[in-house]
């Protein structure tokens, strides 16, 4: 039985952040619950697991939290990509360049929209 519009869910704010030279495009949710920040927390901390973490590891985690809750669309060189799994597997084959360019954008987003949180 299809939904009416009334029962649909608000959508939530987006913006977009591009990259210098307008290769790279990340469309980002300016909204996250407060479980969502708990756990990203706990995340940062290296709280979630008992082994034993680098530094490294907790941060690369950090961001591919951030990346998976508030990345709803990536665009590469006029290349949209967007669905979750879809998403996150462009994701985990990015270059060096581009993490660093989505880290930063990361970042940016965090201070801008949740300046609570700490980035990675």
């Amino acid at each position: 039985m299809p939904r009416n519009r009334k029962d649909q869910p608000p959508k939530l704010p987006t913006v977009t952040r591009t990259s210098d030279d307008g290769r790279f495009a990340l469309e980002l949710r300016c909204a996250m619950t407060a479980k969502t920040r708990t756990v990203y927390a706990q995340t940062f901390k290296g709280e979630l697991s008992q082994a034993a973490r680098t530094r490294e590891d907790t941060w690369q985690r950090a961001v591919e939290f951030l990346f998976e809750r508030l990345v709803v669309g990536w665009t590469i060189d006029d290349v949209p990509t967007t669905g979750q799994k879809q998403l996150l597997l462009r994701f985990r084959m990015a270059s060096a360049d581009e993490r660093a360019w989505i880290r930063t954008a990361l970042r940016e987003h965090l201070a801008e929209w949740f300046p609570e949180m700490q980035a990675p």
